[in-house]
């Protein structure tokens, strides 16, 4: 056993660290990965993404409020699934690690499934990504993979600019969500998840939760549960 265990330590030592900039298969990507311990990184566009240490306001806050508001209107919506931090295999140039996704867990309905080896294969319907200094990847490359691979609805919070962008693929295009007269956004791929805006950025999650809760009490959650039941 011990000489097993050493034989193995040897063949990890052997593997290359993932560093930011590297350009990669995604098969590369993915064994040096595993080698890898207790980090995150990202495949995006082929370029090797190692994410830094995540500040508490600026990331871990924003992405508990996320997880909390996506994470009520998937127990109130049966036949979806939520990922939290989730290696997403997207294409063969990208397989990113989205701070939330949002999936439709039925075969026949949805667009991802779930591998063997227990990966998110394909793309989610919804993702959602905390932008404080990885902005400038989550708005231009990683959005334009997510988009040509059909990701439905794409979320970018930018908290250091208190700023919320909801994206839905349209035509082959992401063009953004635009709020109502209340300043709530309502997707139009998961019928009663409503949003409002301005609750979630001041950090308000009793009136982002109440607002939700008016969409899961709406006849168009209630036939969309009906659909996926």
């Amino acid at each position: 056993m011990a000489a097993s265990v050493e034989h193995g330590l040897n063949n990890n030592a052997s593997i290359p660290p993932l560093e930011s900039g590297d350009r990669l298969t995604r098969h590369e990507f993915e064994r040096r990965y595993t080698a890898m311990p207790n980090k995150k990184a990202e495949l995006i566009e082929g370029v090797v993404y190692v994410a830094s240490p995540l500040r508490f306001r600026s990331h871990g806050q924003p992405h508990g409020q996320l997880i909390t508001w996506l994470g009520v209107y998937q127990v109130c919506t049966p036949g979806l699934a939520l990922g939290d931090n989730t290696t997403v295999r997207l294409d063969l140039d990208n397989e990113p690690q989205p701070d939330v996704l949002l999936l439709i867990d039925k075969p026949a309905r949805g667009q991802a499934q779930i591998s063997k080896d227990d990966y998110v294969e394909g793309a989610p319907e919804l993702v959602a990504e905390v932008a404080a200094s990885s902005a400038s990847i989550d708005l231009y490359d990683k959005k334009r993979a997510y988009r040509r691979n059909g990701v439905q609805e794409y979320i970018v919070w930018q908290t250091l600019e208190n700023k919320l962008d909801w994206f839905g693929l349209q035509n082959g295009e992401y063009l953004p969500l635009v709020a109502d007269a209340d300043g709530v956004i309502k997707s139009r791929v998961f019928p009663g998840l409503w949003l409002d805006i301005t609750s979630l950025i001041t950090r308000n999650m009793t009136k982002v939760l109440a607002v939700l809760q008016q969409g899961l009490n709406s006849k168009e959650h209630a036939e969309f549960v009906e659909g996926l039941t």
